[in-house]
């Protein structure tokens, strides 16, 4: 079961888990939110998803069901075990991003992250845990993102909804745990997917409405480590969930692993140093030389 499943990232996991034999739920949320200043993903991407499973060979239910939606994603977890026989798999994958100053933030807006990003990842796993509790097995993988270590400026709410999912992952497995159930999370770095790549985004990252996809690549260079990486493609994160979800991690729960072309080894340093003209001076023998000696007073 693959939530935020209708296109980009969640669409590669989708392939990648039904090219290794599994039969595939898919839910998104087809639509638009006031506060995200792109366009999410819609029938159209929904049915295209669902078609690929199938053309694969694969079973596949499809259905428009929002996270922030307890009863529909319990009665999709109801509808997967009745038609497939159960459910092995969780990615929790669904999320939005949208950008503002933390204090201008529409209230809305910050609400609306907080909600899908954060409250829809504890209820997807909240719909399938008695299944999986109920079988003694499971495999848990909830999408966070290197902003669950880092902040990124203009964007507070998703800063803090990916700090809570690292929370949630490592206190799901615990609780899960001992009923064989594994919960672990992937952490992207940059991913060219809709949600990355659109102007809103290429707009807050370069300060200017003109940037383009190559000027998004390009940047990306600066955000890796490893020769000649840039933004990652979905498939990457697909191939680091498929090892988690696989019987050659059944060993590994409560970790979170981070496919970023080595971003969180890089020094980081300040792109845009702040230097007011009328600064007071810095008296150097203080802070390099120790304090000067003063001459006694008579």
């Amino acid at each position: 079961m693959i939530t935020g499943g209708a296109r980009g990232q969640g669409q590669a996991i989708a392939a990648k888990m039904a090219a290794e034999g599994a039969d595939i739920v898919l839910c998104d949320a087809p639509g638009a939110l006031k506060t995200v200043p792109y366009g999410l993903a819609d029938e159209a991407d929904l049915d295209e998803s669902a078609a690929f499973i199938r053309a694969s060979g694969r079973r596949c239910i499809a259905e428009a069901v929002d996270v922030r939606d307890q009863e529909s994603l319990n009665a999709l977890v109801a509808r997967a075990v009745d038609e497939l026989g159960g459910i092995d798999i969780l990615c929790g994958n669904a999320g939005i991003v949208s950008f503002a100053p933390s204090w201008e933030m529409p209230e809305q807006m910050w609400q609306d992250v907080i909600d899908v990003n954060l409250t829809g990842t504890w209820k997807s796993v909240r719909a399938v845990a008695p299944h999986m509790i109920g079988k003694r097995s499971g495999s848990i993988i909830l999408t966070t993102s290197v902003n669950a270590r880092e902040p990124l400026a203009n964007m507070t709410h998703y800063v803090a909804a990916k700090h809570g999912v690292l929370g949630l992952m490592r206190a799901f497995a615990l609780e899960l745990g001992p009923y064989g159930v594994r919960v672990n999370a992937v952490a992207p770095g940059v991913v060219a997917t809709p949600a990355s790549n659109n102007d809103a985004v290429r707009s807050s990252i370069f300060g200017r409405p003109d940037a383009t996809f190559v000027d998004y690549l390009e940047a990306g260079h600066n955000w890796t480590a490893l020769r000649n990486a840039s933004a990652l493609a979905p498939y990457d994160v697909a191939n680091a969930m498929i090892w988690l979800a696989s019987d050659e991690a059944q060993h590994v729960t409560g970790t979170e692993l981070t496919v970023d072309s080595g971003h969180m080894i890089l020094p980081g340093y300040n792109t845009n140093p702040i230097i007011d003209a009328d600064r007071p001076p810095v008296d150097y023998r203080e802070t390099a030389l120790g304090t000067p000696p003063h001459t006694p007073q008579s």
